[in-house]
């Protein structure tokens, strides 16, 4: 059982293993910091913060350090110090061992409550200014809620486990710089990463899927087989090389195909629109600060964030008849959005980025049957890709919209009804939409469990209509189409990314940059080996030849580092024969078979997508 010290002073037991939702339900409370759990690593599994360990540990070590402020956060917690150095990883040591003490000795955690004013002077008279400030804030005549943890109180909304020996399986995990308050003109502060669980065997599950997802991490992976970088000359945006900007060609060319075959038109818009269009839309209000400008002429320009209003001026291009509905817009469009440096991580978030972007132009009657074929062929798409497990939920409208809420109620209730009638199971995010539409977000899961939400369905009653797209009907009367936008792998960049650390690089022989490497023992078989290349090259094989003088064995090996599907030997024997030594991924050794053969084997995975 686990007991919860609510911010009233009572308390509540849990059976184990807790989840956040099932705790904040029950206390109704937002659980700011010290008591609880965040899924991470799979359903049920619960990981304990306390934060109090943290602090009271760091005050005891290094009393000139000032505490600040530190939250749970999806993986585990922080804490912001000022320090007059940076801690080392000696330091950090030394503070996991204190907090350690401090578990054994099973303190009690007191809670009292003190008026603003009175919390103020309080933390001011032990040199703690920055939780002074922190309280000040709020607003007059409010009472807070402090916690006592050994020596030091700190300031808690709460709830908090009753005493410290109830949370002890927990690690320090890095440092960090950060600014006060995630201001730059501020104070750097150091900021303390940990994670706590509720087990022993939980902590260590989850530090083995940490060791893991370093081994599969993109950045790395992106170095090692040399797909692509991050230059400081272009922050935010990729530099493909050769090998990754095949990968990306996969990927497009396997979109491009579905486009074909479900009924898309592939457009191109331009990458530079007038302000004056984003402003009819509602972007230049809703989403400013997120896109890049530019002026030419004394004319006001922004780069495009998203692609929808050029497909809308697309449409717009010519009378559109009811017969011509539903009609399916497809683009790989080049999107800038002016992420923080600080949220930047490799390919996965990046300020330049391509979607598979598309938009369907239908009647209100279509939206319907639209939304059930697009759940069923993302479905298809991510099983292409290896991904089996998906999550569907309902982003339902936010409080600062545009519209009606009797288009909403009718929104909302097509995107929920498709997915009931494609029997998925799904959740309701309320309030997570965008502020023209719902959307149903399709999140994926790799092969360590973690979630990428990629794919998405909208609609939308009002952005056609706010740029004057028509269709006439069969009456012939004008009428707004309802604008359905969808996006199956996203962000192609951020797609890619995943793929890579799904398969740790080692991709299925349909994506892999170089499917086949043909090896030559000595100089004998050289020209035999270069035939067996070009021979694969006219199939349609990514094929490369390693000539050089060096052992076999280390070719084998270099090339199995590379992550290679399929390593054809090439000796005397073979020579003679016509036939090749296959090696396939893995170290195993298929044995040898005539070109031939292997050809079909190698057609036979591309086609089953292994």
């Amino acid at each position: 059982m686990i007991t919860i010290t609510l911010p009233d002073g009572s308390r509540r037991q849990y059976e184990q293993p807790l989840t956040v939702g099932a705790v904040a339900a029950s206390i109704g409370s937002g659980l700011a910091k010290a008591a609880l759990a965040g899924r991470v690593g799979g359903p049920g599994q619960a990981r304990l913060v306390d934060l109090s360990h943290l602090i009271d540990a760091v005050k005891e070590l290094y009393p000139e350090a000032q505490v600040t402020i530190g939250p749970v956060i999806d993986n585990g917690f922080y804490y912001d110090f000022s320090y007059k150095r940076p801690f080392t990883p000696e330091d950090l040591a030394a503070i996991e061992s204190r907090m350690g003490e401090l578990a054994k000795k099973d303190e009690p955690v007191v809670r009292r409550v003190l008026p603003r004013d009175e919390a103020v002077a309080h933390f001011k008279g032990l040199g703690e200014h920055y939780k002074a400030e922190i309280i000040a804030s709020i607003p007059e005549g409010q009472d807070v809620s402090l916690y006592r943890e050994g020596g030091f109180e700190d300031l808690c909304r709460g709830p908090h486990v009753p005493s410290t020996g109830r949370l002890k399986h927990f690690k320090l995990m890095k440092v960090a710089g950060a600014y006060w308050r995630g201001d730059h003109r501020n104070e750097m502060l150091q900021r303390i990463y940990g994670t706590a669980w509720a087990t022993k065997d939980d902590l260590q599950n989850y530090l083995r899927m940490l060791e893991e997802a370093e081994k599969r991490d993109h950045r790395r992976l992106g170095r090692e087989l040399d797909l692509f970088h991050i230059d400081e000359h272009s922050p935010g945006t990729v530099f493909w090389h050769p090998k990754g900007w095949t990968v990306w060609q996969q990927v497009e060319q396997y979109m491009r195909q579905v486009y074909r075959d479900n009924g898309y038109l592939e457009v191109k818009g331009p990458q530079i629109l007038d302000k004056g269009l984003w402003e009819k839309t509602g972007h230049w209000q809703k989403y400013r600060e997120n896109m890049f400008t530019t002026e030419s002429e004394k004319r006001d320009y922004a780069l495009k964030p998203m692609n929808c209003p050029g497909h809308i001026l697309i449409f717009k291009q010519g009378i559109k008849s009811y017969r011509d509905l539903p009609l399916r817009y497809g683009e790989f469009g080049q999107c800038h959005r002016n992420e923080p440096t600080g949220g930047l991580h490799g390919i996965m978030r990046v300020r330049g980025f391509t979607q598979d972007d598309g938009h369907i132009f239908c009647t209100e009657e279509q939206i319907l049957a639209e939304c059930v074929a697009y759940t069923a062929l993302l479905q298809r798409v991510y099983a292409d890709f290896g991904f089996q497990s998906i999550l569907y939920k309902v982003a339902t409208r936010p409080e600062a919209r545009i519209g009606s809420d009797e288009s909403w109620d009718k929104a909302e209730f097509a995107l929920m009804e498709s997915l009931r009638r494609s029997g998925c199971e799904f959740v309701i995010s309320p309030g997570d939409g965008a502020f023209y539409g719902p959307k149903i977000e399709y999140t994926l899961k790799d092969a360590l469990g973690r979630e990428w939400q990629c794919g998405t369905m909208q609609v939308d009653f009002f952005m056609a209509e706010r740029l004057g797209a028509e269709y006439v009907d069969d009456s012939g009367e004008r009428r707004t189409p309802v604008m359905l936008h969808r996006a199956i792998v996203g962000s192609l960049e951020r797609f890619i990314g995943i793929l890579i650390e799904q398969h740790a690089g080692a991709l299925p022989a349909w994506l892999a940059p170089t499917q086949v490497v043909v090896a030559c023992i000595t100089d004998g078989q050289a020209e035999y080996a270069a035939q067996v290349v070009k021979t694969l090259q006219k199939q349609g094989v990514r094929a490369e030849c390693d000539l050089r003088n060096e052992k076999i064995t280390y070719k084998i090996r270099e090339h199995s580092l590379q992550k290679v599907p399929y390593i054809l030997v090439a000796g005397d024997k073979e020579k003679a024969s016509g036939a090749v030594a296959v090696r396939a991924r893995g170290n195993q050794d298929l044995g040898v078979m005539p070109l031939d053969d292997f050809i079909h084997k190698l057609a036979d995975d591309i086609a089953r997508k292994i």
